[in-house]
């Protein structure tokens, strides 16, 4: 039996500093960096590298390799490694969150391609297990398509790393495998054996993939931590074995925040006991005052059955949990969050990724395969653009670059989905008043558009899936149909030629209109 001196000593040789830890990065590896937001993310080693570059200019060329976004919008999170020279290539779910990387992508600073947020945790994967990549229908149709541009996001990129192949009569996308030579992954603790474990962490994310496409590609595993524990882990709580390891980083407290918005909020992590209110998933009501926002959440809404597992996008379809919240009816459906948590209440801004009070935490592969199985009974999800061919754009807008992360993902496998978003934007004002809506001041941007910048969703290829599909906005409703999109409800007040067809780049078909139904029963 292993003396725990040795235990110890074990552990002792892989503790060093961050700047320790980075120094072992060579010029023109791939380093795959793991987090969701800001949690999971381990900032004190990106911060690191980030210094020693910006110190010695040095390593240069890197790939870098990221599933979930990882950033503030500012400086955090993958913000940190943003500098032509340390960069030669970045291969990334979500970019928004990380505005200097779509920078450089645009303008060619550096190759760049956007694939979708669940097949690049399910390439981690194939890649730790030798294969020769992934195979998957997810981004059949969108800019991902080697039939469009290979998820290549300019004309400096030009490797092909995904094609079409054809399976038992099917096509489907194959998404190249390439070596990893550092994985940067996170945990909360690490036991005299080097083992990881997760208790006080958001989400589990895709550790134990990282470290295992690392490892068994001769190259190294680096792993943060805020603590050491004395004595060995249970092994069911082991995330990633310590054998897999290379050097652990004992972190700074202000370098291992639980996600970016908050130190630590131990309702991520524990489950409801009987002091939680309302089965855990409480909310916190906004103003009740009737806005576009809310609008378009009651009306969305009205399609979450109780029963249903669902996934609820970032920005305008978080609205929708509130008012299943009011409508008490919250407790009765299954939130689930691209990154993991399991029922609970999905959190918002810059914790979003983690979840009040879940039922379960699994990894973000795991999620992703119950994603891309169909395991989703409901999706709603926002929409930038929409075109006359049911196309949806969320990823790139003019000289701004977002990425697709998890909705591609999502959009083309929940078995009902509603798109939500309001008809114009710039400067849209409404007000709900006398059960009549009223536009006080019109959007000066289209969103439903002749031709989308980007196409993110595939409205041919839902439409060939005979897929039922709603647009919900705060004037009008409509669905996909297999010629086209069909005005199908507009709001109480509102002239269908003047505020809503005159406000559109296409004339929708227009045939049995209804009443938007615009109440919180």
């Amino acid at each position: 039996m292993t003396s725990s001196k040795t235990e110890l000593t074990s552990l002792n040789a892989k503790l060093c500093s961050a700047q320790e830890a980075v120094d072992q990065i060579q010029n023109g590896t791939t380093i795959a960096c793991g987090g969701f937001v800001g949690a999971g993310h381990p900032e004190s080693l990106t911060v690191a590298l980030e210094q020693k570059f910006l110190k010695h200019r040095k390593p240069l060329g890197l790939t870098l390799v990221y599933a979930a976004g990882q950033g503030d919008g500012k400086t955090r999170g993958l913000n940190h490694l943003a500098h032509p020279g340390l960069l030669k290539r970045v291969i990334g779910g979500h970019w928004g969150l990380c505005p200097r990387l779509g920078e450089m992508a645009l303008a060619g600073e550096i190759e760049a391609y956007n694939f979708p947020q669940g097949v690049i945790c399910h390439l981690y994967r194939d890649i730790a297990a030798g294969r020769p990549g992934s195979i998957s229908r997810v981004g059949l149709g969108t800019f991902i398509d080697p039939q469009n541009c290979g998820g290549k996001l300019n004309d400096q990129t030009t490797e092909d790393l995904v094609e079409r192949v054809t399976l038992r009569g099917q096509e489907w996308m194959f998404y190249h495998s390439f070596p990893i030579h550092v994985g940067m992954i996170r945990a909360t603790a690490a036991d005299p054996y080097g083992n990881l474990v997760m208790d006080d962490e958001a989400v589990i994310g895709d550790v134990l993939p990282i470290a295992q496409a690392a490892h068994n590609h001769g190259g190294i595993v680096i792993a943060q931590v805020k603590k050491l524990l004395e004595k060995p882990a249970a092994p069911q709580r082991v995330a990633v074995p310590g054998r897999l390891v290379t050097s652990i980083v004992l972190a700074e407290e202000d370098e291992h925040w639980q996600t970016f918005a908050e130190p630590f909020n131990a309702d991520f992590c524990n489950p409801f006991h009987a002091r939680t209110p309302a089965g855990g998933q409480s909310l916190e009501k906004d103003s009740l005052a009737v806005d576009a926002r809310r609008i378009i959440a009651m009306r969305a809404c009205d399609e979450l059955q109780p029963g249903a597992i669902a996934n609820l996008g970032i920005g305008l379809p978080e609205g929708i949990a509130e008012v299943a919240s009011e409508r008490g009816i919250l407790s009765s459906v299954t939130l689930t969050v691209e990154s993991g948590p399991f029922g609970g209440a999905p959190a918002g801004g810059l914790s979003f990724g983690a979840s009040r009070h879940p039922e379960a935490i699994i990894d973000q592969p795991a999620q992703f395969d119950f994603y891309d199985g169909g395991g989703l009974d409901f999706a709603a999800l926002g929409a930038a653009q929409v075109d006359q061919n049911g196309n949806v754009n969320v990823s790139r807008f003019g000289t701004r670059f977002a990425g697709v992360g998890g909705f591609v993902n999502i959009s083309q496998n929940a078995r009902r989905l509603v798109f939500c978003g309001t008809l114009t934007t710039g400067g849209l004002e409404v007000e709900f008043k006398d059960s009549q809506l009223r536009i006080l001041n019109e959007g000066r941007i289209a969103k439903f558009v002749k031709q989308v910048q980007q196409v993110s969703f595939s409205g041919p290829v839902a439409r060939e899936a005979k897929r039922d599909i709603l647009f919900v906005t705060e004037r009008a409703v409509f669905r996909m149909r297999s010629e086209g999109i069909e005005l199908v409800e507009v709001a109480p007040g509102i002239d269908i030629q003047k505020d809503v067809v005159d406000q559109m780049e296409f004339e929708p078909i227009i045939r049995s209109v209804g009443v938007m139904k615009i109440s919180n029963e």
